[in-house]
């Protein structure tokens, strides 16, 4: 198995809607946007699968020093070794790539959040960040386009955090910012006993306005001169928008079930966005 094609076998098997977003794309972005996501799907399951915070943060330092391999031209995993050739065409720093592994390794660290400031950290971190390099690689014209990048990455993680709070609770995570909890009166041990109220339907409907804004926000920002390179984003954005209206259209019913949508519906929206440019 090439370099690349484990980094497709990862993509594919992540089942993400953000799979769906690269099947447009010509062979050599789709190439190094792939390899980017493998990335960022091996550092995530460090912290998912691995129990053991301490050999989770060991994994971690280890893809540290991988990227100084990569960055010095010798890579040693297939995911670095894909993404070695990307270096070369498009500017991806090493600075964002281990900004992603601070995100994770703030998982380890924390499992709530006081306020919405300290959460953004970790959605920049994990999400925009991620926006960005992915705006390197699309290319765009104007530098605004990286505020929109930076933009749509805060309204996919907040979509992550509010379709995932059960789930997470399970893990005993709860991204919502306990100020917020407080002001809407509900107790964390609402969420970790998945005990779902008007209380928690309001709040989880803050959440989605909020992250409609940032999607309403990075739409607004995005240049008409780089709306077209910037196509896969749009295709994100209208699966995770949807997924949103459906999550609210079940009454914010996240603490049971994870809302998803089926692979026909992601394609659709695809390639329906895409058409549309």
């Amino acid at each position: 198995m090439t370099p690349d094609e484990y980094c497709q076998q990862k993509a594919a098997q992540s089942g993400s809607s953000f799979y769906y977003s690269f099947l447009f794309l010509p062979g050599k972005q789709r190439r190094a946007i792939t390899a980017l996501y493998a990335f960022c799907r091996e550092v995530d399951d460090v912290v998912d699968e691995c129990h053991d915070p301490q050999i989770a943060a060991t994994k971690l330092a280890w893809w540290r020093l991988e990227l100084d391999r990569l960055y010095t031209g010798q890579p040693g995993h297939p995911v670095t070794q894909a993404l070695l050739p990307v270096l070369a065409e498009f500017n991806l720093p090493q600075e964002q790539l281990l900004e992603i592994i601070d995100g994770m390794e703030m998982d380890l660290q924390q499992s709530r959040y006081l306020d919405f400031k300290a959460l953004s950290l970790y959605c920049y971190r994990v999400a925009s960040v991620v926006g960005l390099l992915a705006a390197e690689i699309f290319g765009y014209q104007d530098r605004r386009t990286q505020k929109y990048a930076h933009d749509l990455g805060m309204a996919f993680q907040l979509t992550n955090i509010i379709r995932d709070v059960g789930e997470d609770a399970r893990m005993g995570r709860v991204y919502l910012p306990i100020d917020e909890l407080q002001r809407f009166e509900v107790p964390v041990a609402d969420i970790l006993n998945a005990r779902y109220t008007d209380n928690f339907r309001r709040l989880m409907e803050f959440q989605i306005e909020r992250a409609e804004h940032y999607y309403t926000q990075a739409m607004a920002e995005l240049p008409v001169a780089d709306r077209r390179t910037q196509r896969s984003g749009l295709i994100m954005a209208a699966i995770y928008r949807t997924l949103l209206d459906e999550i609210k259209r079940d009454g914010c019913q996240v603490l049971n079930q994870r809302t998803s949508l089926t692979p026909i519906r992601k394609l659709w929206i695809a390639w329906r966005t895409w058409i549309k440019g």
